[in-house]
């Protein structure tokens, strides 16, 4: 009939992970309650697609409980945002250079571009795992259109070299 406010307590039994609330004393026979509970979890992100709670309803005036569980389905959700930039942003390459083959010399072959490309998890998941792939045109009509010089990551990530990464090698 009315709305009350639970009193829970967390602790910890033989390892596991117990919240002990107390309904009600005395309770009145053939008393009906409903408990709408909201449980917080950390690291969700580690757990199998599921987690099942065990619920166990224990009265003093009897020896064994009543138990029953519950089984919740995970999602992990993050939204992935890739941005990215180009160094300089416009390249402009004089009329009158040409390439130089067989040089080993990098501005014999080009004006250097740098592409600068972050990867960064808005939430509200934490991601691991994450594959991400680049494709990189570095030719056009059987004419380099870039050439493709280092490749390199920060904060953990590891990255695969393309075949054709610095192939002349400049």
């Amino acid at each position: 009939q009315g709305q009350e406010k639970l009193s829970c307590n967390p602790k910890k039994e033989n390892g596991t992970h117990v919240v002990v609330c107390e309904l009600g004393n005395p309770m009145k026979a053939g008393a009906q309650i409903t408990v709408d509970m909201e449980l917080s979890v950390s690291r969700l992100e580690d757990m199998s697609d599921a987690i099942t709670f065990q619920l166990q309803l224990r009265s003093k005036n009897s020896p064994s409980p009543a138990s029953a569980s519950v089984t919740v389905p995970v999602e992990a959700q993050a939204e992935m945002e890739l941005r990215g930039n180009s160094l300089p942003a416009t390249t402009v390459l004089p009329s009158s250079w040409h390439r130089v083959e067989g040089s080993r010399r990098l501005e014999d072959h080009g004006v250097r571009v740098e592409h600068v490309y972050q990867l960064h998890n808005k939430g509200p998941s934490t991601v691991s795992g994450v594959l991400l792939r680049l494709a990189v045109p570095s030719r056009l009509g059987g004419q380099d259109l870039l050439y493709l010089l280092e490749l390199g990551t920060e904060g953990g990530m590891t990255c695969a070299n393309p075949p054709d990464l610095n192939a002349k090698q400049v």
